[in-house]
């Protein structure tokens, strides 16, 4: 079977999937997004069914988008991908399947997101619509850092920063978990965990350990991939005091190289063997 590797910075888990592509008597085609031309005019692709995992949003969604216009299955689907892409999609979609999440507002406006901020109650945090890895999250614990906050978005040049969304501060100890999803398969998780920093995110330097996948843990994670398309999907989770689990996002390319080196069990591998078996369904 030919499969495709969509990337455009061949990092260590693109290299590992390859990898485990080979092992596993495949053949990996590679495509590296930043130095190939996709064009409409040509009617046959390269491979059997393609795993995507660009970088960037808007290649991993725009090439998704042509290998489907192809005929071609991609893990993860062009849908699940916008939709992971964008927090306010994807809260729409968990609130629809009745997921609990953090409260969270949208203000369009300066002035009203200060009060809606009041209402919530500080400290308050304030992400952009789109992005991952904890960048340009900001954790505003009174008026003026609200106010000083909102006064830089304003002044950036993209329009999704004129979109203030707004969310409680999730007083979780000082660790939420990344569970995997692969299929309908929750194999493996981890703790995110990070005394100095109110992100965990591992690229911000949270430190990784096991997580336990408990039957309440798989069937919050296995709603959450659903809500959005399903795939192979990193789902946030934060632990509340009071009501428990809350899902704080979805993530379309997960990383897993930490996951890997601190659990044992090799998600390349999963993601490989499950995009075979959706080839062969």
């Amino acid at each position: 079977m030919r499969i495709g590797v969509i990337y455009d910075h061949p990092r260590w888990e693109e290299k590992h999937i390859i990898k485990k592509v080979k092992e596993l008597g495949h053949n990996p085609i590679e495509v590296p997004l930043r130095s190939v031309t996709l064009d409409y005019a040509i009617s046959d692709a390269d491979f059997d069914i393609g795993i995507q995992r660009a970088v960037s949003s808007a290649r991993a969604i725009t090439s998704t988008a042509y290998f489907e216009s192809k005929g071609l299955k991609i893990i993860n689907s062009s849908k699940t991908q916008i939709i992971c892409d964008n927090k306010v999609l994807t809260d729409a979609e968990l609130m629809k399947a009745g997921l609990p999440i953090p409260r969270t507002v949208l203000s369009y406006d300066m002035e009203t997101a200060i009060e809606a901020a009041k209402r919530l109650g500080y400290p308050v945090v304030v992400k952009p619509v789109q992005g991952s890895w904890g960048r340009l999250q900001a954790l505003a614990n009174d008026e003026t850092c609200m106010r000083s906050i909102l006064e830089y978005r304003e002044s950036m040049p993209s329009p999704q920063f004129r979109v203030h969304y707004i969310q409680e501060y999730i007083r979780k100890p000082n660790r939420d978990m990344r569970i995997f999803v692969i299929g309908d398969d929750v194999p493996v998780g981890i703790y995110r965990i990070s005394e100095k920093d109110w992100r965990t995110n591992t690229a911000l330097g949270g430190r990784a350990e096991p997580v336990k996948i408990t039957e309440e843990i798989r069937d919050l994670a296995l709603k959450a991939a659903e809500a959005v398309g399903g795939g192979v999907l990193g789902v946030d989770v934060a632990e509340d005091p009071e009501r428990g689990y809350v899902v704080i996002e979805v993530n379309s390319n997960v990383d897993f190289k930490n996951t890997i080196r601190v659990t044992g069990f090799d998600v390349g591998q999963a993601i490989v063997e499950y995009v075979i078996r959706e080839a062969k369904r």
